[in-house]
């Protein structure tokens, strides 16, 4: 007798972290997976895709009653902080009516809502930080991302937040994430500016890849940070990566992040707390070094 299979609905699968986790469910014993995004179909693989705008209600109500998810992961998002800063209407439909629109329907059928947020919902001024800490964005782009936290807390719908922090590592075509951009643009010999005054724990974008499927096997519940083992600035990172690809360390020059007049402020020190996801869901992250030797195949 063949077993039910748990359907999945993974929404956001053409960004950097939704490939990564349709890489790592396509195929799965157990589950049966349905992938969507906005545009066409950018990800990998043979998994079964859509396209829904998540900022159309209906759209995405159509979606849940044709497939009829038991879990939804939700990765999608407008994450060009910069860009949200200028064209708040779109981020907002994006971030906050999309999670609305998502949570409304996961309530409607029971099923379980897995969520990405970002540390950016902090001010970067005591980092890094724990779960229980008080949110205050700066930037509008945390304002939507704590929105849309705030907006699945009043919609009864089981919910699994993970808040996390420079992503990096995808195994992907798309856009370079910081670690294969560096890369990139040290052995083409340019000089690139990097910021020493801001701190997070930069996340192996696989490590949270686990963690998401973690927690559809484990039915977790609740908010949970994720990132890496080590609270380190920009500079010094760019450094590590320099030193392990064996590039020319004298291109990289320090900056202040005021220096850039980006259009969004930036939380400086900031940072995630990962004790707790350590404790419950028995979460390692991989060590800096040992995440550039999986990923110095492809890298440029």
């Amino acid at each position: 007798m063949d077993l039910i299979k748990r359907r999945v609905l993974l929404i956001g699968a053409n960004g950097k972290l939704g490939n990564s986790v349709a890489r790592s469910l396509a195929g799965k014993a157990g589950l049966e997976l349905l992938c969507s995004d906005s545009g066409e179909k950018l990800i990998s693989g043979g998994s079964e895709y859509t396209q829904t705008d998540i900022t159309k209600r209906n759209s995405v109500k159509e979606l849940f009653h044709k497939f009829f998810p038991d879990v939804v992961i939700n990765t999608a998002g407008f994450t060009n902080v910069d860009a949200c800063e200028l064209n708040k209407e779109l981020s907002w439909n994006v971030n906050v009516k999309g999670t609305e629109n998502i949570a409304a329907s996961a309530w409607a059928i029971d099923a379980d809502l897995i969520h990405i947020s970002s540390d950016y919902i902090f001010d970067g001024k005591e980092g890094p930080y724990t779960e229980e800490d008080v949110p205050h964005p700066i930037s509008y782009y945390g304002r939507t991302k704590l929105a849309a936290e705030n907006s699945l807390r009043t919609s009864g719908v089981r919910f699994t937040i993970f808040r996390t922090n420079v992503l990096y590592g995808s195994n992907s075509d798309l856009k370079p994430d910081f670690v294969r951009w560096a890369v990139k643009s040290l052995k083409e010999g340019l000089q690139i500016k990097i910021v020493t005054d801001q701190i997070n724990n930069p996340t192996y974008i696989e490590d949270l890849t686990n963690v998401i499927i973690g927690a559809i096997d484990k039915e977790t519940c609740g908010i949970f940070n994720i990132g890496g083992a080590e609270i380190i600035n920009r500079y010094e990172f760019t450094c590590r990566i320099a030193r392990y690809f064996k590039l020319d360390e004298s291109l990289i020059i320090p900056i202040k992040t005021a220096d850039l007049k980006q259009p969004a402020p930036r939380p400086l020190k900031s940072g995630l707390i990962i004790a707790k996801a350590v404790k419950e869901l028995g979460y390692k992250p991989t060590e800096i070094e040992e995440t550039f030797r999986l990923i110095a195949g492809s890298v440029a």
